[in-house]
């Protein structure tokens, strides 16, 4: 029996998945995307980690980007920049994968093709790696530590904070994305380079918006290294924006703002970039059941 000729790329509006289209292959290229994402951006957000927290040690106040990696890889050696990010890609494929796959569902449901964080306890064992002397050398020993120390509320105080920003970031993000790819690629065929324009504008913006949550994120998350007792008794989200403004009035909430964007903007136009092309490659060579 003759086999199933792909269906050309060409042929139908590419934004416009088709209705069958296999969830497997959203869920591969989601998380094809996320892995890529972060292990790409991971040493910015290592410095941005460290920028964000309040009440550092000495040795650990840093005066920009180029300073905060430069001071680190020659006190703490090059790998510190890296330090935990097992414990991200880890969690940035099945997260991602769920993410995509969603948004695709959720897109086709409400007509979207037709118009012109991670896991909790990854990200708080992600920046307590990330922080200055961080004690830990791998994501067992850190999980352990925390849940032996702070009990398993320790990986969930934050995650009222998470919400709270991950929500409106990602509104935000696919609206801009989608308004963005409208703009910039009118035609809808498979595009890089608009794909990651939008992509990287996209992210720029939502991070920026979202950026006062993020530091109360961290505050929460990193809460468990802090030297200072009441950091270190930090209840919830209320509680950590006000030591925040009190410490350092409105402008705390936008510490770490351009590490953020530097880290969000690239990151984010890495993850469209490789979701769109690995859609892209799907629908080229599975043609409209995607992949099985």
């Amino acid at each position: 029996m003759a086999g199933h000729d792909p269906i050309p790329i060409e042929e139908y509006e590419y934004e416009g998945l088709p209705p069958n289209f296999s969830l497997s292959a959203n869920l591969l290229a989601g998380a094809f995307a996320g892995i890529s994402e972060h292990t790409v951006m991971y040493p910015i957000d290592a410095i941005k980690t460290r920028m964000q927290v309040i009440n550092p040690a000495q040795s650990a106040t840093y005066t920009g980007i180029i300073n905060a990696a430069v001071r680190m890889s020659s006190t703490e050696g090059i790998r510190s920049l890296w330090r935990g990010i097992t414990s991200v890609a880890l969690g940035a494929g099945p997260a991602h994968a769920v993410y995509f796959a969603t948004y695709e569902t959720v897109k086709q449901a409400m007509g979207g093709n037709k118009g012109t964080e991670h896991h909790p306890v990854a990200a708080v064992v992600k920046q307590r790696m990330q922080v200055h002397g961080s004690p830990f050398t791998s994501i067992y020993q850190c999980a352990k530590s925390v849940f032996r120390n702070e009990g398993l509320g320790a990986f969930y105080v934050s995650y009222p904070t998470t919400l709270t920003m991950t929500i409106p970031f990602t509104a935000i993000q696919f609206t801009a994305y989608e308004s963005l790819s409208k703009v910039l690629n009118p035609s809808q065929k498979y595009d890089p380079l608009t794909h990651c324009t939008a992509g990287g504008l996209a992210g720029a913006v939502a991070a920026g918006v979202t950026t006062p949550l993020d530091v109360v994120k961290t505050l929460l998350q990193t809460r468990g290294t802090a030297r200072d007792v009441e950091i270190r008794n930090a209840k919830g989200l209320w509680h950590a924006a006000s030591i925040i403004q009190r410490r350092n009035g409105w402008t705390g909430f936008f510490r770490g703002l351009r590490p953020r964007i530097v880290t969000t903007m690239p990151s984010t136009a890495i993850c469209w970039s490789s979701y769109e092309m690995a859609k892209a490659y799907f629908i080229r060579n599975h043609g409209e059941n995607g992949f099985i």
